[in-house]
C-alpha cells in the first residue's frame, strides 16, 4: 500500500494543526459573541462607558474563557471514534469562566461587560464552543477521510460488531479483522500499518496484560487509537467514562493517562502553593539548615540522582542527615534504625523536614509537591524489568509526597506501590492533591508521636 494511500486514511494529523486553529477560531468568535450580545441589547449606543472600555473587557473575558477551556481539556487531541458530547462539558467550563468574569468585577470594580450579558453569555458561549468543535470535526472528516477500523476478537464478536458498525457508524470504515489468539499481538502493529488502520477495536474483553505496555505503546506512537469494548465483568470496576461506537460501549486505552493541559494546570497549582507557603517555609528551611550545619558541619545539602518525569534523571536535594561516607560501598536503602544517621538527626527524617530542600526541585519544575516518589536510576531499571508498566508512573513529575506514601508503608511491595501511583496518575485532580497533602501531615504527626 502506498504512503499516499496510507496518509489519506490516517486521520491522526501528527502536527495537530486543526487544534491550533481552534485557538484562533474560539478567540474570534467569543469576542464577536460578546460584542453581538451587547449590540442586540443596547444597539450601538452602549451604556455608561465608551466602547473602548468594553472592547478591553471583552478581550479580558475572552482570554479568561479560553484559559478555562484549555485547562479543561478542550484543546487536547480528540480521538476520532465515539467522542464524548461537547455541550455538557462546554456548559460546565463556560459557567466557571462566567464566574471568573464576575470575580474580576468584584475584585477590580471594573465591569468587563454589562451585567445582564453574563447570563446570556453563559448559555450562548457553551453552544458556540460546542459548534466550533462540531464544525472542526466535520472539516477533519472531509480533509482526512473516514477512520479505518481494525477489529480484533472472536469470530462471533467480529460478526456482531460488523453488523452494529454498519448500522450505526457510517462515518467509519471497517478495514479488516483479526481473530483473537495467542499470536495475534505480535503482528498487530504490522497488520494495522499494512491495511492503513487508524483505530483498533478490541471486542472480546481481552486481558489488558496482553496489550499493555506493548503493543499499546507502539500503537500510540503510530497515532492509532485503541478501544476496548466494555463487558459485563468490566462494570464491576466502576467505570465512569465510556464512549459509544456503533451503539456499543467502549473505553479508550492510552499509554499516557494525563494530558498536557492537566500537567500544566498541576504545575500552575504547584507554583501557587509555593507562593502562598513561602512566608512560613522560608524561615523554617533557614532554621533547619542552621541546625544541620551545626550537627553535620559543611555540606548541608545532599544531592542524589533520581528519575523524573519521562524517565529523565535529575538531582534531588535533601538536608544531609547521614555521615559523608554513608555510601562508600555503594547505594544502600535506609533502614528504620540506620546506624549511618548522624546523632540528633533522626527526628528530621521522622518528620520529613530533611526533604524541605525539595521545594527547590518543585520550583525548578523537576518535581511536584504531590506525585509518585522518585527512585534511583538503578532501582528504576530493575523494577521496569520486573514489573510491566512500571514506567507509566513517570507520566507526571515525581512528588515530595504521594498516594503510596499515605496509603502504604515503607516496606510495601513495589508492585503494590505502583498500583497507588497509577491510581493517582489516572485520577489526578486538585482535590486529590489536597487530600494527600492533608493525610501526609497526619502521617508525619503520627510518626513524630511514636
Amino acid at each position: 500500500m502506498t504512503s499516499a494511500v496510507l496518509q489519506s486514511r490516517n486521520g491522526n494529523e501528527p502536527a495537530r494543526p486543526g487544534f491550533r486553529h481552534l485557538y484562533i477560531i474560539d478567540a474570534v468568535t467569543l469576542f464577536a459573541l460578546m460584542a453581538a450580545i451587547t449590540v442586540v441589547r443596547f444597539g450601538f449606543g452602549w451604556p455608561t462607558y465608551p466602547r473602548s472600555h468594553y472592547f478591553i473587557g471583552f478581550g479580558i473575558a475572552t482570554v479568561l474563557h479560553m484559559t478555562v477551556c484549555y485547562f479543561g481539556g478542550f484543546y487536547e487531541y480528540e480521538q476520532r471514534l465515539g467522542h464524548r458530547p461537547w455541550l455538557p462539558r462546554a456548559m460546565l467550563l463556560t459557567f466557571m469562566a462566567v464566574g471568573g468574569d464576575a470575580t474580576v468585577t468584584l475584585l477590580t470594580g471594573r465591569y468587563l461587560m454589562p451585567r445582564g450579558n453574563l447570563v446570556v453569555l453563559a448559555v450562548a458561549a457553551s453552544v458556540l464552543i460546542s459548534f466550533n468543535r462540531w464544525a472542526a470535526r466535520r472539516v477533519r472528516l472531509r480533509r482526512f477521510g473516514k477512520p479505518w477500523m481494525l477489529l480484533v476478537g472472536t469470530n462471533d464478536d467480529i460478526d456482531s460488531a460488523k453488523q452494529h458498525l454498519g448500522d450505526n457508524e457510517r462515518d467509519a470504515v471497517i478495514a479488516g479483522s483479526l481473530t483473537d489468539g495467542p499470536d495475534v499481538w505480535s503482528g498487530i502493529c504490522a497488520e494495522a500499518e499494512r491495511i492503513g488502520a487508524t483505530d483498533l477495536l478490541l471486542l472480546s474483553g481481552q486481558p489488558l496484560e496482553e496489550i499493555y505496555p506493548e503493543p499499546l505503546g507502539e500503537l500510540e506512537l503510530r497515532g492509532i487509537g485503541v478501544y476496548r469494548r466494555v463487558t459485563a465483568a468490566d462494570t464491576l470496576l466502576g467505570l465512569q467514562r465510556s464512549r459509544q461506537i456503533g451503539g456499543m460501549p467502549f473505553v479508550a486505552l492510552r499509554e499516557h493517562a494525563l494530558p498536557l493541559c492537566r500537567l500544566r494546570f498541576k504545575r500552575l497549582l504547584d507554583l501557587a502553593y509555593l507562593t502562598l507557603s513561602a512566608p512560613v517555609v522560608l524561615p523554617l528551611a533557614a532554621s533547619v539548615a542552621a541546625y544541620v550545619r551545626a550537627r553535620v558541619g559543611r555540606g548541608v545539602l545532599y544531592r542524589q540522582e533520581r528519575v523524573g518525569r519521562g524517565g529523565v534523571p535529575f538531582m534531588l536535594l535533601k538536608f544531609r542527615t547521614m555521615a559523608r561516607d554513608a555510601e562508600r560501598n555503594g547505594p544502600v536503602l535506609a533502614g528504620e534504625n540506620d546506624p549511618r544517621v548522624v546523632s540528633g538527626m533522626r527526628w528530621l527524617r521522622r518528620t520529613r523536614l530533611d526533604e524541605l530542600p525539595q521545594l527547590w526541585n518543585v520550583l525548578t519544575g523537576s518535581m511536584s509537591i504531590v506525585g509518585p516518589r522518585p527512585e534511583r536510576p538503578q532501582i528504576v531499571a530493575r523494577l521496569e524489568r520486573e514489573i510491566p508498566g512500571y514506567g507509566r508512573r513517570h507520566d507526571v513529575p515525581p512528588g515530595i509526597t504521594g498516594l503510596a506514601q499515605t496509603q502504604g508503608h515503607y516496606q510495601t511491595d513495589p508492585g503494590y506501590k505502583l498500583g497507588h501511583d497509577l491510581q493517582y496518575v489516572v485520577n489526578w485532580s486538585p482535590v486529590l492533591d489536597w487530600e494527600i497533602m492533608a493525610k501526609s501531615l497526619v502521617v508525619m504527626a503520627r510518626r513524630n508521636a511514636r
